[in-house]
């Protein structure tokens, strides 16, 4: 189909459907089978979804329900260029509306929201009332399927960190975008953001992105959400969640406010991954987008050099 014909998002909905994997229960990409998942610094428990743990475990995001939780998305529909409220809840085994969450990185719950097609990504911050329910605003600028990922980690006995995932649709004309081709730089408000090492299937690896502006490096990068930096991996596709944490944090004697942030990540299978930074300086928080290659390379997975600003819709919502 030529990409400039505009169909509705109702048939867009339809085509991810059949092209991804997700959904309900154990649904699991045949390709992520016994490989480990994504390393998650810090966390002092076990994580199977996707922050370290089993190798066996189903990779994050996949699932709108695991360990008996549920993510009830009670907005399942937007309309693409307007602000909707999106409203949310996590429920327990019992069907109740969870109330009480462990705090991680300053939140007791990050959410995500990403388009299928990986241009448009938010981090949002959404706020929950007393009866469990989250809300927080959105607004999408393209009609099309996105996925809804809610990282949390319920204040429970023997409870771990989890992503669960659910589709949410952006109604109006729909047309599909490109992937962004690999590239080594990217920029963001005139900041350029280079990505050194490589994101490995199945072995942890380190990436180090350092931030420069007007050709000098940043070295006094603001904490956000007790890091310097924060950064979320998509599988292209169906939409896998990784979410990695830096190597080190502000005030530990040996971690510097910058050029460079690092992080160790697993990549759950080979793939191409959409790769966003979150990094904050001089009080306004910026997310720069990759896109990544894993297992064996050509020379056209190879990064190349960035030629200018990258179209990545990606932004914070608060």
């Amino acid at each position: 189909m030529n990409t400039g014909v505009k169909i509705t998002v109702f048939a867009a909905a339809l085509a991810a459907t059949f092209g991804t994997a997700y959904g309900v229960g154990a649904a699991i990409d045949p390709a992520a089978g016994n490989q480990e998942p994504a390393a998650h610094a810090k966390h002092d428990r076990p994580a199977p979804s996707g922050h370290g743990g089993h190798a066996n475990a189903t990779p994050a995001g996949l699932q709108i329900s695991e360990a008996g939780y549920t993510l009830d998305l009670k907005t399942p529909r937007v309309t693409a260029g307007e602000e909707s409220e999106l409203r949310f809840a996590i429920r327990d085994q019992d069907g109740q509306q969870v109330t009480s969450f462990r705090r991680e990185h300053g939140k007791e719950l990050h959410l995500i929201v990403a388009s299928r097609d990986l241009v448009t990504y938010r981090h949002l911050h959404p706020a929950r009332a007393a009866d469990g329910t989250w809300s927080t605003p959105v607004d999408l600028p393209a009609a099309g399927t996105y996925r809804v990922f809610a990282d949390f980690t319920p204040d429970a006995e023997g409870a771990t960190n989890l992503t669960l995932g659910a589709d949410l649709a952006a109604s109006g004309a729909y047309k599909a975008a490109a992937l962004p081709e690999p590239a080594a730089t990217t920029t963001i408000d005139g900041y350029a953001v280079t990505l050194n090492g490589a994101l490995r299937p199945g072995k942890a690896g380190e990436l180090t992105l350092s931030v420069s502006r007007d050709g000098r490096p940043v070295t006094d990068l603001e904490p956000y959400l007790g890091a310097y930096g924060h950064l979320v991996a998509l599988r292209s596709g169906d939409l896998v969640y990784l979410h990695v944490h830096p190597n080190g944090e502000p005030g530990d004697g040996t971690t510097k406010p910058g050029p460079g942030i690092s992080f160790t990540a697993t990549a759950p299978s080979a793939g191409t991954y959409r790769l966003f930074l979150d990094f904050k300086h001089n009080g306004t928080v910026r997310t720069a987008a990759f896109t990544v290659h894993t297992g064996k390379s050509t020379p056209a997975d190879a990064p190349k050099p960035a030629t200018g600003e990258e179209h990545t819709d990606s932004n914070h919502q608060h």
